[in-house]
């Protein structure tokens, strides 16, 4: 059976510069979105235990994937990106599509958005402007970190009740 592995869950910096706190934060949601999933299956990545909800453990992994690509390659950079996962037909496919691509694809592609995140913001200060600004704002790599940490967090907390639901997993 295909798995995700447990992956190493660096502890987040308890004091330390702003940047590298911020980094370890950031490192630290984007294992522990991982290791809620570690050692699951296809059937139970893509099981939707609340059925009333699109979220999926597979479908949340997708997500933050994309979330990656566009906050830090494009907003940050401005660079064009091929998405990893992308419809026509559907703005969720993220969610949507949990078997478009294999499970090692799709950790894959986690891993590599992860990669490419660090690789553009390296040498960058966190005042530095996001060249691509948003119709209603523009912002620096600080608010692009703190934003990165409160989506992972948040989407960690539905990792954690739909791990639970799936199979009774409970854990830090």
């Amino acid at each position: 059976m295909l798995e995700i592995p447990l992956p190493e869950r660096p502890l987040p910096l308890n004091s330390g510069p702003e940047r590298e706190q911020l980094s370890s934060w950031l490192e630290f949601y984007r294992a522990t979105l991982l290791w809620k999933c570690a050692g699951l299956g296809v059937e139970q990545l893509i099981a939707h235990p609340v059925v009333t909800s699109d979220l999926t453990l597979l479908g949340l992994v997708r997500h933050m994937t994309i979330v990656e690509q566009y906050w830090f390659e494009v907003a940050f950079c401005d660079r064009a990106v091929e998405w990893c996962y992308e419809s026509d037909d559907d703005s969720d496919v993220d969610f949507h599509d949990l078997l478009g691509a294999p499970l090692d694809e799709v950790v894959e592609n986690f891993t590599e958005a992860c990669r490419r995140s660090r690789e553009v913001v390296s040498g960058h200060e966190l005042d530095a402007m996001a060249l691509h600004a948003r119709a209603d704002r523009q912002v620096d790599l600080r608010w692009i970190y703190l934003h990165m940490i409160e989506e992972y967090a948040r989407h960690c907390g539905h990792a954690d009740l739909l791990r639970e639901m799936i199979d009774g997993s409970t854990g830090y």
